[in-house]
C-alpha cells in the first residue's frame, strides 16, 4: 500500500475552512452555468462592477428612479453586451429591451410579458421577489415563456430569442 506522505493534520486542514469555503459558493457566479450565451452574460455583466461601455444612459435613467447604482451599472453593461440600440422603461413601445420598475402593476406585468413575447425583445422585471404576490406573477411568467430566463436576484431578465426553455438562478 503506497503512503501519500501527507500526516493526517495536513490532510484534514483543509475540513478545518470549509465553512469558509461554503459562506463563499454563492459568489462563484457561473459555475453550473452549461449555456455560452448565458455564461457570457454572467462573466461580462453580472461579474463587472464597471461600465464596460462609454453609454451611460440607460444607467442614467434608472439611477433616476432609483435603482440602485449596482443594478443600473448592470444592465447598462447588458445592453452594450447584447449589442441593444433601444430600451423602454415601463412603456409598451418598439425597443429591444423592455424593463418594469416597482410602479408596474401586476396586470402590467403580465402585459409586458406578452408584449415582449409578441416582439420577441427582453423583458427585464426589477426586484421580482419585493413581496409574494410579486413573485408569485414573475414565476408565472417564467412558467409560461418559451425561452430562456436568468435570475439574479435584483432583477429577472426574460429573454424571448433562440435559446431553449431554460431557467438560470444566480
Amino acid at each position: 500500500m503506497k503512503r501519500s506522505g501527507r500526516t493526517l493534520r495536513q490532510r484534514l486542514y483543509g475540513i478545518k475552512h470549509i465553512g469558509g469555503y461554503l459562506c463563499r459558493a454563492r459568489y462563484f457566479r457561473g459555475h453550473g452555468v452549461h449555456s455560452p450565451y448565458v455564461y457570457s452574460i454572467v462573466r461580462h455583466v453580472f461579474m463587472s462592477s464597471k461600465l464596460n461601455t462609454e453609454r451611460t444612459d440607460l444607467r442614467d435613467a434608472l439611477l433616476r428612479l432609483d435603482v440602485p447604482k449596482r443594478r443600473a451599472t448592470e444592465l447598462q453593461n447588458l445592453v452594450a453586451h447584447c449589442d441593444y440600440t433601444s430600451w423602454s422603461i415601463d412603456t409598451l413601445q418598439p425597443c429591444q429591451m423592455l424593463i418594469a420598475t416597482m410602479a408596474t402593476t401586476f396586470e402590467q406585468l403580465m402585459e409586458y410579458a406578452d408584449y415582449a413575447r409578441e416582439q420577441g425583445i427582453t423583458l427585464c422585471i426589477m426586484r421580482p421577489y419585493n413581496n409574494a404576490e410579486r413573485w408569485a406573477v414573475c414565476s408565472q411568467i417564467i412558467e409560461e415563456h418559451p425561452s430562456t430566463s436568468v435570475d439574479n436576484r435584483g432583477y429577472l431578465l426574460i429573454f424571448n430569442n433562440h435559446l431553449p426553455k431554460q431557467r438560470f438562478r444566480l
